[in-house]
């Protein structure tokens, strides 16, 4: 569980309409075991107290705790799928200045790496960029799991799709926006791009009745 951010929620969702009381963001991270045993995982949070995260986010995350949880060493991850570079996504990734996640390769879309900068480029992607596997537009990231490139949020924001599974990054931030896709996030990169693509998907999503994997509701799963 994040922050209750004071901002009130119309000036979040600019035209929503929402009553002005505070909205509390979640962090939520997904991992994905197949019939063969495979991990992946998709997102790594906002990782540690010193992460790129910690100005804004609430640090340390629990992600290596919720990993062995399950049983989980981070060695046995062979994939982490980076639905985009902002900093509650990807600070995760590394630990004391190396890669948790040592024998993964990490998916990512070529626009996204191109974009990058600050303390998530030197922090973060230098660290891990000898695991990077750097992709472009729809591709498969692991058997069974790919992603589908969904830009507007960043310019290389991407969904990961797991059978009837949307994994769906920072695609929606707010419940609201699964009924009116046209409902901006004041923090998108390029509203009219990012409300474009969350149409588009979700429309898409619901045709099939797809379960979302949301990173920010309250509730992680959404059947539409």
């Amino acid at each position: 569980m994040g922050p209750a951010l004071s901002r009130p929620s119309a000036e979040m969702f600019a035209g929503s309409g929402l009553p002005d009381e505070p909205w509390v963001l979640h962090f939520h991270c997904y991992l994905v075991r197949d019939a063969a045993d495979r991990l992946t995982l998709v997102d790594t949070g906002v990782g540690a107290a010193d992460s790129p995260a910690s100005s804004w986010a609430p640090v340390p995350g629990t992600l290596a705790a919720e990993l062995a949880a399950v049983g989980v060493a981070p060695a046995e991850i062979g994939t982490v799928v980076l639905t985009h570079l902002h900093s509650d996504h990807v600070s995760g990734a590394v630990a004391g200045g190396r890669p948790l996640f040592e024998n993964a390769q990490h998916v990512v879309q070529r626009a996204e790496l191109d974009a990058v900068g600050g303390p998530v480029l030197d922090e973060v992607v230098s660290v891990i960029k000898g695991q990077l596997h750097v992709v472009e537009g729809d591709a498969e990231a692991a058997p069974g799991v790919r992603v589908h490139l969904a830009p507007g949020h960043t310019p290389g924001h991407q969904i990961v799709r797991v059978g009837e599974v949307a994994l769906t990054g920072d695609l929606v931030h707010h419940p609201v926006q699964v009924d009116d896709p046209s409902i901006r996030y004041l923090y998108d990169d390029d509203p009219e791009t990012a409300a474009r693509s969350r149409a588009e998907v979700l429309a898409a999503l619901k045709a099939e009745r797809a379960i979302l994997a949301t990173s920010h509701f309250s509730e992680p799963f959404v059947r539409l």
